[in-house]
């Protein structure tokens, strides 16, 4: 604390004003084995005070000389009912004095004013008592929905816990979450997802963990008889077979869906975040594979903390770190490059179109959409650029991912303007992605004899739509160098 003394074991304390709050902390202080004085101006309460084998003299607080009374004590704490009380103690204290003052609010208004006048540190009980109320609410609150979220699991035999389509590592973490609850509740379930793994962190993700996976083609959804959805507000459109029992997601989107078990937080950042809590709520000893795979979800959700970032987040990692294999994480975050994902890199570098601190390319005819996004998280690297965009075509769709570090951009708000009413749009701000069917576009077929065509067409149309939905002007060269 610069100047000021650090508060440790052997800190020495004075109290002034002891009333129900400053007795309360006297009482917490003397069992930690601290040397306390306590000063009020109350001499029934001082002799009450001295009659439990408290070191308590009689003075007022608003006088000058409790500086030379408290001299010599690290730290002060103000706990008088008066705030103007406390004031004046403050103002005289700061002005004589360099120790640690703790002080008493009020009110929002008062708790300035001490600040203003030198308090270190102000409370305001009103605001300690609702936090401790919110605390506990929340408590509570995650308890009644444990028991609930066991309920809907044991009255089955098997559950199915279904990701969203082509699922991210917070989607996969928090489904295998369920499955360690599930578990634990002594019930079978697997892990099923829609469309598939495709981005390369994802897949050293699950096989550096030794993740199981079920592919939703690879099942019969009959040897189910409860179903649970997970992270899956931002799923595309999939024609799900049947009734989910249970749904858990942080996106707002999903707040309306329709099961026995409902949980959404969209004050957290990550679906792992959640499930962490129920892991900890059911007091289950987490594995090294799932808290790795949680706290891996969570960082990928908040862009390693840099944003949107919530507490509950960050205390939900701090949670998982010891358990976590960070040899693991590290392998994960660094995966080697595909020959294709190397291919659509060196095109997209090729066909870049720049305007301002914006980039769009199209890479062209491309088997894996995911390299598309492995190309926009590269190109965002180049210097001087703040968003990229890159799409590609896969069969008879466009693939387009994009990222954003221009704090004023929301690009998934970008591709809902740009493409939301003809394709499947979702993200956050920072990164998003869409995909659009090509005949929107083009009106012809993929036929070999079309398919420069095709490219040209739909390359033009979409570049456009983006730079128009960023606010900048396109132009129609291919090179932004």
């Amino acid at each position: 604390m610069s100047s000021k003394a650090a508060i440790s074991s052997m800190s020495t304390y004075a109290i002034l004003g002891c009333g129900s709050v400053g007795h309360a902390v006297a009482d917490e202080l003397v069992e930690r084995g601290r040397d306390v004085l306590i000063l009020d101006k109350d001499e029934s309460r001082v002799e009450a005070l001295r009659d439990q084998d408290l070191n308590a003299q009689t003075a007022d607080i608003r006088e000058d000389d409790i500086v030379d009374l408290v001299a010599g004590r690290d730290v002060v704490l103000v706990l008088s009912s008066d705030v103007e009380a406390n004031e004046a103690a403050v103002e005289t204290l700061r002005s004589e004095s360099d120790q640690y003052i703790v002080v008493r609010a009020s009110d929002p208004v008062s708790a300035d004013e001490l600040a203003e006048l030198g308090a270190d540190v102000v409370i305001n009980p009103t605001s300690v008592i609702a936090d401790a109320a919110l605390r506990a609410l929340e408590s509570g609150e995650l308890e009644f929905n444990a028991r609930q979220l066991a309920e809907v699991i044991e009255s089955g035999d098997r559950l199915a816990i279904v990701t969203h389509d082509n699922p991210d590592p917070d989607s996969i973490a928090a489904g295998i979450a369920l499955q360690s609850i599930a578990d634990h509740l002594g019930i079978d379930a697997d892990v099923i997802y829609y469309g598939d793994i495709g981005r390369q962190e994802n897949r050293a993700f699950v096989n550096l963990l030794g993740i199981e996976l079920h592919a939703r083609e690879d099942i019969d959804i009959g040897d189910y008889d409860t179903f649970a959805l997970i992270d899956h507000a931002k799923a595309g459109d999939i024609d799900l077979d049947f009734e989910p029992n249970v749904y858990i997601d942080h996106f707002e989107e999903g707040s309306d869906m329709q099961a026995d078990f409902v949980d959404v937080r969209p004050n957290v950042s990550a679906t792992s975040t959640i499930l962490t809590k129920y892991i900890q709520e059911f007091d289950i000893s987490v594995t090294e594979e799932v808290a790795t795979a949680l706290l891996y979800g969570i960082r990928e959700e908040t862009l390693d903390f840099r944003r949107d970032t919530t507490p509950a987040d960050l205390t939900a990692a701090a949670y998982l770190y010891p358990f976590a294999n960070h040899d693991t994480l590290e392998q994960v975050e660094s995966p080697n490059m595909s020959p294709e994902t190397l291919d659509v890199l060196a095109e997209a570098i090729t066909n870049r179109n720049v305007q301002g601190s914006h980039l769009v390319s199209n890479a062209g005819f491309i088997r894996d959409r995911d390299a598309v996004t492995q190309a926009a998280n590269q190109l965002l690297n180049l210097e001087g650029i703040t968003t990229t965009a890159v799409f590609g075509i896969v069969e008879d769709r466009i693939h387009l991912a994009a990222r954003s570090k221009d704090i004023r951009l929301n690009i998934g708000s970008v591709l809902k303007d740009a493409f939301g009413e003809m394709g499947d749009a979702a993200g956050h701000s920072t990164q998003a992605s869409v995909e659009i069917p090509l005949g929107i576009f083009t009106g012809l077929d993929e036929s070999e004899d079309n398919r420069d065509t095709l490219l040209e067409l739909a390359g033009e149309a979409v570049r456009r739509k983006l730079f128009d939905a960023m606010g900048v002007e396109s132009e129609s060269s291919s090179n932004g160098s």
